[in-house]
């Protein structure tokens, strides 16, 4: 079931190329990310890439909220329950990043006013430590489980490339297991992201070309037969 008219397919096969784009600003630009908020704080002020990658982040949530939605509306004749439930906590995981992204923007201002840095990491700190971080594990939660059953369902409908689930899978394990360990794991995340979404994008501009073709040919045909 693809999305109903040309303009939904279209936002659907842009946002399945231009979420990882964004992510990939995100990964390759982004500070370090020390303990300490003091530490953190100046290096979100050293220079503008991390002011790149903090937009990034919060940009690409709607494209990876559409994305969702798209792939959910594809899977949904076939896998039911996995599109539905992939959907909805891929939505939950988007609106908590945003929450999250938002927060971003505000220790962007922050970490430029050195003279305040000191009192703002204490603030960044209890930030850190009340219920507003349930926002943040929603996001993490929620993408994760979102693409996980997403992944599970096209690779039991097969739709698109067989290799896709089993990428969508190893991204995550890379992405949010291993990236603490190794910085090069992010970027094989985001790379296996990349190649996935980009193959679902193509798949789905495949398909589309076929549906407007059946479309045409199905029309052709109401005219000879009325014309009978």
């Amino acid at each position: 079931m693809l999305p109903d008219t040309p303009s939904r397919r279209l936002a659907a096969v842009l946002s399945l190329f231009a979420a990882p784009v964004l992510a990939l600003l995100f990964t390759v630009f982004s500070p370090p990310f020390p303990d300490d908020p003091v530490e953190r704080l100046a290096g979100f002020a050293d220079g503008p890439l991390p002011g790149v990658s903090a937009i990034a982040f919060l940009l690409m949530q709607l494209p990876m909220l559409v994305a969702f939605l798209a792939l959910g509306r594809l899977l949904l004749p076939e896998a039911p329950r996995l599109s539905a439930w992939g959907t909805a906590l891929g939505v939950v995981g988007c609106f908590g990043h945003v929450v999250f992204g938002g927060l971003s923007m505000a220790y962007l201002v922050m970490a430029h006013d050195e003279s305040n840095r000191a009192a703002y990491a204490e603030l960044l700190a209890s930030i850190e430590s009340s219920p507003v971080m349930v926002f943040a594990a929603a996001g993490l939660l929620g993408t994760v489980l979102g693409q996980l059953l997403i992944s599970i369902a096209l690779l039991r409908t097969r739709t698109g490339p067989l290799w896709v689930g089993p990428a969508i899978w190893a991204f995550l394990v890379l992405e949010f297991a291993l990236t603490g360990i190794s910085s090069v794991a992010g970027y094989l995340a985001v790379l296996l992201l990349t190649a996935s979404y980009w193959a679902l994008g193509l798949e789905l501009r495949a398909r589309s070309h076929v549906d407007r073709g059946d479309q045409t040919v199905a029309e052709d045909l109401g005219v000879l037969g009325h014309g009978a």
